[in-house]
């Protein structure tokens, strides 16, 4: 089963894209991520942070560098988990235009787990952003995320565990008038995933994977390296 994961993987990154006039849908990109959650004093309280370094391509050409942080809480006798933070986010545009935005928002979410079976570990995450991009008017957007994990030489996600990691996320605009005349569509983008991680120990893992990004004007495939620790 590996294998064949790898096998798709290999496939999944070299097929090519139809082609587009200003953003070569054939290069592969790359992002880099570090992931930390932790909680209070075993309280139900808690924090999630992470920082994403995204490339245009394998390295240099920098598409957005994320930097986020905000609490959490999880209500007693539940597995929800609400969240609430910040992100800024610095925007670069493709090729050897040194162009950047910036960009603030403030997000607002809620995950639940849920388990099936002895093996499926799935995940659903609804957010809701405030966006502030300069020289644009105040923009919304919804997102919902759903993500899989199945461990492969265990039944439990725990150390040693080597397991597939999927997710499908798609993105809403709330307004469609972002301010100097210029509209946007209310789809945003969806975003393809799948992965193979390995828990190194309890509380932090890593993944490689592959994402497939669609937006109304291009399509990409991501290579994705990420760290994910909890403390």
């Amino acid at each position: 089963m590996t294998r064949l994961f790898m096998l798709v993987l290999i496939i999944y990154i070299l097929i090519p894209e139809s082609g587009n006039a200003q953003l070569n849908n054939d290069k592969l990109g790359a992002w880099y991520m570090y992931f930390i959650t932790t909680n209070f004093n075993n309280s139900q309280w808690g924090f999630q942070g992470d920082v994403q370094y995204r490339n245009w391509n394998i390295g240099g050409d920098l598409e957005q560098l994320l930097i986020s942080g905000g609490l959490t809480f999880s209500p007693i006798s539940t597995k929800l988990n609400f969240g609430l933070g910040y992100t800024n986010v610095h925007s670069g545009a493709y090729g050897k235009n040194n162009l950047t935005t910036m960009e603030s928002r403030i997000y607002q979410d809620v995950m639940f787990p849920v388990q099936l079976g002895s093996r499926i570990y799935a995940n659903h995450r609804f957010r809701f952003e405030q966006r502030f991009v300069e020289d644009q008017n105040l923009r919304t957007r919804y997102r919902y995320r759903v993500g899989i994990n199945v461990p492969l030489n265990k039944t439990r996600m725990e150390r040693k565990t080597i397991y597939l990691a999927f997710y499908d996320e798609i993105f809403i605009n709330g307004q469609r008038n972002i301010g100097n005349g210029n509209h946007v569509e209310i789809f945003d983008r969806n975003r393809l995933y799948m992965a193979i991680g390995y828990f190194i120990q309890n509380g932090v893992q890593v993944r490689l994977g592959v994402m497939n990004q669609t937006t109304n004007s291009w399509k990409k495939n991501q290579l994705q390296v990420s760290l994910h620790h909890r403390l």
